[in-house]
């Protein structure tokens, strides 16, 4: 009997901590994509053993909300934004049918020679070059790199393509396009901007 309520206990505990951590995730104070503080940080935090606080963040795992990356810890999920390959559309117009809001942080933009690759695809040895991070309601999620013809990118500006997509700055129809898609783990560069911890795993496209 006294072993039933042992049982009994611990499983309300991690009950009770499971919600308290929900609470958190769905308030933003554990923002999507974050990494969690660690199990040895939570259970000193709540006073119980990392099996308590595994067994809390399994519950989570089970409804979508958390997921853990071997080597790294728990992380909050972020919301699934589906992008149908046999259109073109743009990422933003995908996260506004999700309800996000998008936007844009123009890091690098440059008129210059292009690298042998993007000059054989493009046909041109002149491009601008525009670096950037998307951002999700306020959290980045994607680093890009467009290269376009100088002679297409000729009178934008920086704050041009800050505000809006190039399919919509260029306003001319698009025949078709080729993507490729690769995992990868995030550098030192792209972890500081997309605030993840090194190595965290990442799509190229």
């Amino acid at each position: 009997m006294m072993y039933t309520t042992i049982i009994q206990v611990r499983t309300i505990r991690y009950h009770q901590i499971a919600e308290e951590l929900k609470g958190r995730v769905l308030s933003g104070t554990y923002a999507a994509g974050r990494l969690l503080p660690s199990e040895s940080d939570m259970s000193a935090e709540f006073s119980v053993s990392r099996v308590t606080i595994r067994k809390a963040l399994e519950v989570l795992r089970d409804i979508g909300l958390v997921d853990a990356r071997q080597g790294f810890g728990w992380f909050v999920a972020g919301e699934t934004v589906r992008q149908p390959l046999a259109r073109l559309a743009t990422i933003e117009d995908q996260m506004r049918a999700s309800g996000m809001t998008p936007q844009r942080q123009v890091l690098e933009f440059a008129f210059e020679k292009a690298p042998t690759d993007v000059a054989r695809a493009l046909g041109t040895s002149q491009v601008l070059r525009v670096r950037r991070i998307n951002l999700a309601d306020g959290e980045p999620f994607a680093i890009v790199t467009v290269w376009c013809a100088a002679e297409l990118g000729q009178h934008l500006s920086r704050a041009d393509v800050e505000r809006s997509p190039f399919y919509e700055l260029l306003d001319i129809p698009f025949a078709g396009a080729k993507q490729t898609i690769g995992a990868d783990a995030a550098t030192q560069d792209e972890a500081t901007l997309l605030k993840v911890p090194v190595g965290s795993p990442v799509l190229r496209c």
